[in-house]
This record gives C-alpha cells, structure tokens and sequence, in this order.
C-alpha cells in the first residue's frame, strides 16, 4: 500500500529555506526580518505548498478571527442580506464568519451560544428569538433587533420611525382608511415599535385604521378573513395597507388578487424591509428600507471595538422609504 504524504511542517520550510524556525514563525506571523530571510521562506513556503493553520495560532494567542453569526434562517431576503453583508464587513477586517441558522428555534440559539464559545470565536453577533438565552459574563455578544441587557449593545432600524413614516406615506398618497397587518414573535424586540409608529403617524394625520395581529404559527388565511369582512359591494373599504415586512405584503397581495381588488388603483400597499427581486433588482412592493449594510457594519464595528470603556446599549439606524409599484405614484 502507498504511504500517504504528510503535510509539511514548519520545520521543514525551515530545513527547505536555510534558515531557523524562529525566522519561519516570524514570517508566518507578519514580524520583521530581513528582506532575504523572508524571500527565502516564501520561496521556501511555495515550493512545500505549505499551509498555516490559523485556527491553532488562534487559540495559541486566545483570538481566532472568527465571528459567529446567529441567524434564524437564510431564506428570508432580509436574513440572507445580513449575513451577505455582516460577512463582507468581517472579511475586510481579515475575519471570518460562521454561520449558525438556527430556524427560529430557542433551544437551537443556546446550543449555538455554547458551541460558539466552545470553540472560542471573538465573538458573536445574534438575531435570537429564544426570551431565556444565556449569555455568559464577558462573552462579547451584539444583538440585532431586540434589547438584551445593558451591557449587550443591540442594533436596530428606526422601527418607531419606520411605521410613522408608512402611515404619513399612506396618508400623502390620498389614503382615508388604513390596514395595519402584522405577524411576528410574541417577544418584546425592536420590529414591535412599528405598531406604535404606525398609530402615531395615523393620528397625527387624521387617518382611519384597524389592526390585525398574528404570532407566528397562526394561519395566514386569518388575514384573508379580515379583509373579505371589509369588502363591501366587491370594494374593500380600506384604501390603504402596511404590512410589517414585505414578506406579508407579499402574501397580502396574492390575498387582494384572489379578493379581485387591484393594486394600487383599489388599495395601496407599503411593506418593510427593502426586499429586493434577485437580491439586488427592482423592490418587491413599495417598502420602507432597512439599512442592512449599515447595520451590518455597525454590528461588526461593535463587536470588534477594543478598550472601549462603554458601549451604547441601543443604536438605531434610520430607514427610508421607496416606490415598489404597490403605491400611486410614479417611478422617480
């Protein structure tokens, strides 16, 4: 039987280049030496096709470059754009991320948490659903959309802002009797302001609205119900809806289609997300937008900050609004 080669060591790039193994180290690791010693290890380290375990000089100087990302999943649009950017935001600062797609299950996010730690990556950025996560003290830890403590820094789109500005967008395009839907985790996170929002901007502008609210594992066909109550004569009597992610919209647009009310002539329809078709296209109905590469890039930007006495323990980044062909007006 043919024996296997073995991988080539540090020893013998430095038996291959004449040289000592500490002078192989200091290349490996980016240290000074001089300028013929380093070509010769390079040479050396090419010929041998040697590769440098990162991992192991990683947990030799207590840092792996490694950041674990809890996601729920990486179907949804906006899920799978975080991870595209929070990946992009680690790889220009020379990390890596893994990735832990957790479905949405509590005891799964724990499991991830404790294996994270396990294998000792710098730290963990979250989008966690589980009301009872453990996080161990000194664990550098940033939560996306929900409030974790004081000192777990959580950052956020302007939701409050988000839901106002869906009502007042309603209201500026001719809109009198208003649709609040939503689906959503029963737990206390950020994305629930948007209620909040959306009532004020409803009032500040004189609007009619009624709500209906869904936990996830509810049948979308109670939203269905909801809207065939409000038609009257084959018109749905409201003229306006806004959904709290386009992935509702989404659905409530099929429902309207079935219901034989045309959009946006009958019934206008704001999302939120800033779901895009293919990722990077047209929007998939008008929407207000999250700023997902800012987000991204203040998350790592946390995390990775070094000697910071305080971290702020909420940021909110603001969103805007765009034309998705669910509204009146006119493409820009």
């Amino acid at each position: 039987m043919k024996k296997e080669l073995s991988a080539p060591t540090m020893k013998d790039v430095a038996r291959e280049a004449g040289v000592a193994l500490g002078t192989v180290s200091k290349v490996v690791n980016g240290l000074p030496v001089g300028e013929p010693y380093k070509r010769r290890v390079e040479e050396a380290i090419q010929k041998l096709n040697y590769q440098v375990n990162s991992y192991a000089q990683g947990l030799k100087a207590s840092r792996t470059h490694t950041i674990a990302l809890l996601i729920p999943n990486t179907v949804e649009p906006f899920f799978a754009s975080l991870v595209y950017h929070i990946n992009l935001a680690l790889l220009r600062r020379k990390y890596r991320m893994l990735l832990c797609s957790t479905d949405s299950d509590p005891g799964m996010e724990q499991e991830y948490i404790d294996m994270a730690r396990q294998n000792k990556v710098d730290g963990i950025i979250g989008l966690t659903y589980n009301p009872n996560l453990k996080i161990e003290e000194g664990t550098p830890f940033i939560a996306i959309d929900r409030s974790m403590g004081p000192k777990i820094s959580c950052v956020t789109s302007d939701n409050f802002a988000g839901g106002q500005l869906a009502a007042e967008k309603l209201a500026d395009l001719g809109c009198k009797n208003v649709a609040f839907l939503r689906i959503g985790s029963s737990l206390t996170n950020e994305p629930n302001k948007r209620k909040a929002g959306f009532e004020n901007g409803c009032l500040s502008r004189g609007l009619h609205y009624e709500m209906k609210i869904l936990n996830d594992g509810d049948p979308y066909e109670e939203f269905e119900a909801f809207l065939t109550e409000h038609i009257q004569d084959g018109k749905l009597s409201f003229d306006g809806i806004f959904c709290v992610t386009d992935h509702l919209a989404y659905e409530i647009l099929k429902t309207l289609r079935r219901l034989n009310q045309r959009v946006p002539e009958d019934v206008q329809v704001i999302g939120f997300d800033g779901t895009r078709h293919f990722g990077s296209l047209e929007y998939t109905c008008s929407t207000i937008v999250q700023p997902v590469s800012e987000i991204a890039e203040m998350c790592v930007e946390l995390l990775l900050q070094e000697n910071a006495p305080v971290k702020p323990p909420l940021i909110c980044l603001p969103v805007s609004y765009a034309y998705g062909g669910t509204t009146l007006e006119e493409r820009n």
